[in-house]
């Protein structure tokens, strides 16, 4: 664990929850999204593969190595930002029913390929005995995330739930993060927000959380964050260890 930021002042404030992104902070996503992000393609491609080739490469996701670049729609965009981005390429050749399309195919994708990232039940459960409120903003619909969290038996850890069809709005705009803090009962200086993406913590910067803290287990790098964290950690699974969330208490 190592925290890189602009300031650590996070660390030695009380928060009384914390809002986590869903895909690379709580599920993995290289296991989980790349044979989606595929499947997503050639649906809009009409079945063509050289085209779902190009609309991944379009989309941040390299169809030869499987890298996915950070911040990019594959990356951390709804359903509309894909749809959307997908059709400047597409024109008229675009799916009537491309976004509801791509949002079947989430669901459907997250049920059948989700995996959580290793140890992340157990650290959710240790937040949530420790006092700590917990809540869950994805730019997945939220259609999609109950699919992708419910076989693994831990969506009842969360206080709070929304997706980018939840009428918060989506990333980095600050709806759900302030939807959260009115669910809770608290101010957002009081709030922690945790992803993998600069979406998910410039979206608690906009809403004022007290604490954005970057985590490396999903697409983005340790200097993607420069700008945006308080805080840089490995995964979800060091944040039991600081002050902030009751570490030694």
């Amino acid at each position: 664990m190592r925290g890189l930021s602009r300031t650590e002042r996070g660390t030695e404030m009380a928060i009384r929850g914390i809002l986590f992104d869903k895909d690379g902070t709580v599920v993995d996503y290289w296991r989980t999204w790349i044979p989606i992000n595929r499947q997503v393609a050639l649906f809009a491609a009409g079945g063509n593969a050289e085209l779902a080739d190009e609309l991944l490469q379009l989309g941040g996701h390299d169809p030869v190595t499987d890298h996915v670049a950070a911040g990019t729609v594959l990356a951390a965009g709804s359903v509309e930002d894909i749809a959307d981005l997908f059709a400047t390429r597409l024109g008229p050749r675009t799916p009537p029913d491309l976004a509801a399309g791509i949002d079947l195919i989430f669901r459907q994708g997250g049920t059948l390929h989700s995996v959580l990232i290793d140890g992340a039940r157990e650290t959710l459960a240790e937040l949530k005995r420790r006092g700590i409120r917990v809540g869950l903003a994805t730019n997945d619909s939220i259609g999609g995330l109950e699919a992708s969290l419910a076989p693994h038996g831990i969506l009842d850890l969360f206080d709070f739930r929304a997706g980018c069809d939840s009428g918060h709005g989506s990333k980095p705009d600050p709806g759900m993060a302030l939807a959260f803090c009115d669910a809770i009962g608290m101010s957002p200086r009081e709030m922690a927000v945790v992803g993998d993406a600069i979406h998910d913590l410039a979206m608690g910067r906009a809403a004022g959380a007290g604490l954005t803290v970057g985590v490396l287990s999903g697409t983005s790098a340790r200097e993607d964050f420069e700008d945006y964290a308080d805080l840089v950690l490995d995964s979800i699974n060091d944040l039991p260890d600081l002050k902030a969330f009751g570490a030694g208490s």
